[in-house]
């Protein structure tokens, strides 16, 4: 009797999504009311950034490669297609996350700090972290679809996903600072 109750519970467990990142979402759900898609910036070749980089200025960042450029064009397309034409787009700082949000064309962007990357000043990760939360908390529960870009170590500490670049999770905003998650979005590939 006992194994049967361990082999049950675990085959109930195997049928639940063990992490974040593996529930993909059509995209037309991000077209509905009070949707966020937090989204990994495009593919930047490389890891992580020179010592000496500067936010706003591009040529000390590690950037979009022209795969990555097109990765955010056709992803734009897809939402557009799915729906979704009235969106409000932030982006982090950085020049790569900025690119990708302005290659969706969705919208304008705007610049919002709580996204930057902490990759490599962990000591900014519960600021930044606290910071996305009380902005997330802030958002109308029924409002126009949000997007916002930022980076894999951010997404990854916000939802214990880890989507590829490009990819993201789409969450149902609730009033609070921790939406529900929906899933992902399929990769563009």
């Amino acid at each position: 009797m006992r194994r049967l109750l361990i082999l049950s519970l675990a085959a109930m467990a195997s049928a639940l999504p063990a992490r974040a990142d593996e529930l993909p979402l059509p995209l037309g759900e991000l077209a509905r009311p009070g949707r966020v898609l937090m989204l990994r910036h495009a593919n930047a070749p490389g890891f992580g950034d020179p010592p000496d980089f500067v936010i706003g200025d591009c040529s000390t960042q590690r950037n979009l490669d022209a795969s990555g450029r097109d990765q955010a064009r056709r992803l734009g397309a897809r939402l557009r297609l799915a729906g979704l034409s009235n969106a409000r787009v932030l982006s982090s700082q950085w020049c790569r996350a900025l690119e990708t949000a302005r290659l969706l064309a969705l919208g304008p962007v705007e610049p919002l700090p709580v996204l930057n990357s902490f990759f490599q000043r962990p000591g900014d990760r519960q600021a930044i972290l606290d910071g996305l939360r009380v902005f997330l908390a802030r958002l109308p529960v029924d409002g126009q679809p949000v997007i916002v870009v930022t980076h894999q170590v951010v997404v990854n500490a916000f939802t214990d996903a880890t989507p590829p670049a490009g990819g993201g999770s789409i969450f149902q905003l609730n009033g609070t600072g921790a939406p529900t998650w929906l899933g992902t979005i399929p990769e563009i590939r």
